[in-house]
Parts: structure tokens; sequence; C-alpha cells
């Protein structure tokens, strides 16, 4: 039975109505992690009335957790976070059941922990692990919402819909463990993961709803200090070689440099390269430090701004070379070398790691592309006067 008081706005919308809140109160979404992500997502599932919660987290607790993770109050700090998480939502709708696992989820007990899910929502904070969820729910043909937050930035999409893109066809290869920081290491607003945690359980609502939906091939970029959202259109890759098991997954997961990342032990080399599990370098990661350096010894690099124009009006390198929004690169390939160095710079490192993917998938040498990790903001802290705005 629909709670008709407790629903009241939701039924009233022509397109949700009794038979959209009957099919919610029927739904089952599982959420990986109870943290920054997980917190609001499963708040505003629960409060939407989806009749089936999800929560898998080893994690207990930490009052430095409090800043963003609102599933959690002081008097919890040293609980399990999915105890923590229960009590919270029940007590919000106590109709609305809520099965926990205080566990890591690994390539052993996943395919178990998705069966007889809707949807899967990633709350995590490790690419090993979304690499895990991308495998597992292209083995068992469901989709996934994915989200991801930096510093002032985030990401949100919608993966495997209907023989829509995966996480594989963004992203086919991680970066280094190292290149990675983690929220303690990098720092994240506080409300960030809120408003992307919001926008990864809207677009589970619509789904569950049978709602078109807007983020399947499509990456929602939002950058807080701009406020300001950009959309990156991108479709399966064909010749991507088809997920067959978990080995791949499994073998990122037991890297002990992944296991040194996620346990916040920061390593701070002066340059990295993305190497795929083959060997085959993907694209370079450079420190402000380094490209210092390298620029002093004479190094000549072309530089490409992949900021909106907008903000390059705003402030911009003076030795830029070149300015065109990432979201619309292709249009300016004739205006990029191949024979040269390119370093990419953005905000702060995000959108021009997507713009180096997008160049190489155009042909162009992963070895002579650099992504500047901090973007304007580590050019501007080390050298202010080399900014323009």
């Amino acid at each position: 039975m629909v709670d008709v008081a407790r629903h009241a706005r939701h039924i009233s919308l022509p397109n949700v109505g009794v038979e959209g809140q009957q099919q919610l109160s029927k739904s089952s979404v599982l959420i990986v992690g109870a943290g920054g992500l997980g917190s609001p997502a499963a708040l505003y599932l629960a409060a939407a009335g989806v009749g089936r919660l999800g929560l898998i987290d080893n994690d207990a607790v930490d009052v430095s957790n409090l800043q963003r993770q609102i599933l959690h109050a002081t008097n919890d700090v040293g609980r399990p976070k999915v105890e923590s998480a229960k009590e919270t939502l029940g007590a919000l709708d106590p109709n609305v059941k809520v099965e926990v696992f205080h566990e890591r989820l690994h390539p052993a007990n996943v395919l178990e922990r998705f069966q007889g899910w809707d949807l899967i929502i990633d709350g995590t904070d490790n690419l090993p692990t979304r690499y895990l969820i991308d495998d597992a729910c292209s083995l068992l043909g469901l989709p996934w919402i994915y989200g991801s937050v930096f510093r002032f930035e985030g990401q949100v999409s919608l993966f495997n819909h209907n023989g829509g893109p995966a996480y594989r066809d963004l992203f086919p290869e991680p970066p280094p463990p190292e290149a990675v920081p983690t929220c303690s290491e990098a720092g994240v607003f506080g409300v960030l993961p809120g408003i992307i945690g919001l926008l990864q359980a809207t677009e589970a609502i619509k789904f569950l709803l049978g709602m078109p939906t807007s983020l399947s091939g499509a990456l929602l970029l939002y950058d807080a200090q701009s406020m300001t959202f950009d959309t990156l259109r991108f479709e399966a890759d064909p010749d991507r070689p088809k997920v067959v098991d978990l080995s791949e997954a499994a073998s990122m997961l037991s890297d002990e440099a992944w296991c040194m990342n996620e346990g916040g032990q920061s390593q701070s080399p002066q340059e990295q390269k993305s190497v795929s599990n083959q060997g085959e370098v993907m694209f370079n990661h450079l420190s402000m430090a380094d490209f210092l350096q390298r620029r002093g010894d004479g190094w000549t690099p072309f530089i490409l701004d992949v900021r909106s124009d907008a903000e390059y009006a705003e402030a911009h390198v003076a030795a830029c070379d070149l300015q065109v929004p990432h979201s619309t690169i292709h249009g300016a390939l004739d205006s990029i070398p191949q024979n040269a160095d390119v370093v990419i710079y953005c905000k702060s490192g995000m959108r021009s790691q997507l713009a180096a993917i997008e160049l190489i998938k155009s042909g162009y040498s992963a070895q002579r592309l650099y992504n500047l990790e901090g973007g304007i903001m580590a050019w501007n802290a080390a050298a202010p006067d080399e900014i323009i705005g």
C-alpha cells in the first residue's frame, strides 16, 4: 500500500501519480558506500518511497566524516556506518526495507551482492571499486549510477542502461594509484558530495519511474566554485574488449599501490604516467613543480586550456597557445599539433584528463600529452605573475 499522505507531493505529479509511487515502492536500489555520496542518495531514495534499499560499507564513522556524510551524527562516531545508516533511514520512513552489509565489496562477493537489485549506485571513493562495479554490472546486465567528487568539482553519469555505454567506454584504463589522491589528501568541499549524491538520487528515481533518462551516454560535470554545469557526450566503444570476468578489476584491487592509496599513504612523484594493465602508456601526469623545472631547462610544449570561454575570459595563462572547451575539442584538432608535446590544463585537472583521453582516441600520441595536475589553480599558486586576469 502507498502511504498517500507521506507521498502526496509525488502523487500529485502527472508523470508519477499513484501508479508511479507504487512502482517506487516495488523497486530496489543497492548503494555501494555509506559516506559522502551514499548519504544524500540513500536519504532521498528512502524519502521518495523506494521500497528496498541496500547499503554495503565496511567502514566506521569518524568525526572527520561528519562534515559531509549526513547519514551519521556525532554520537555515531566509532559505529559501523551501515548500522548508523540503517537507524537513520528507519527513522525517516519505517516502511522502507533497509538491508545492510558490513563488508567491503570485492570480486568474491560482488556478483552475489548485486543479484536481485534493480539499480546500483556508486558511492565509493576509489577507482578500483568503480571498475569492479562496472564489470560486475556488465556481466549481470545491471544499470548503475556513477558519482565522483574532487575538491570543488563533481561528476555524474548513468552506465549500462539499455545497451548504453559503460564506465570503461569513458575511462578505458585507470590512472596510476599515486596519481589519485584520497579525500584526506586532496580535500573536499563539504556540500559537494551532497549535490552530487542528490543528482544520483534524481537520476535513480527517474530510472525507476521509467522516465526518459538524460545521463546515459553523458557525463555531467559540476563546478561548485563557478556554480556551472557542463555535459560531455560519449558513446560506447565498439572496439572495446567485452567484459567476460572480473579478472582485471581483481588485479587492480589486489595491487599494493592501490591499497596504499586507499589507506591514505600519499606518494608524490614529480611526474607520473597512466599505465594500463597491459603496460601501455595512456597519458602523462605532470606536476606544476616539474613543469617549471622542465621549462627552465628549455622545454617548450604547446599549452592547451580546455576550460570554458567564460573561465578563460576571467583568467588564463599568458603562455596559453589555444583555448577550447573540453567538450568541443574534436572541432579544434587542426589547431592542436601532433608532432609536439602538449600540456593540457583546466581548473583543477579533471576536465583536462577527459580532453587527453579524447585526443588519444583521435590519434594523438599518449606519450606527448601531459595533464597538468591542479590546473590553473596550481599554476596561479606557483607562478601568479603568469596569470592574466
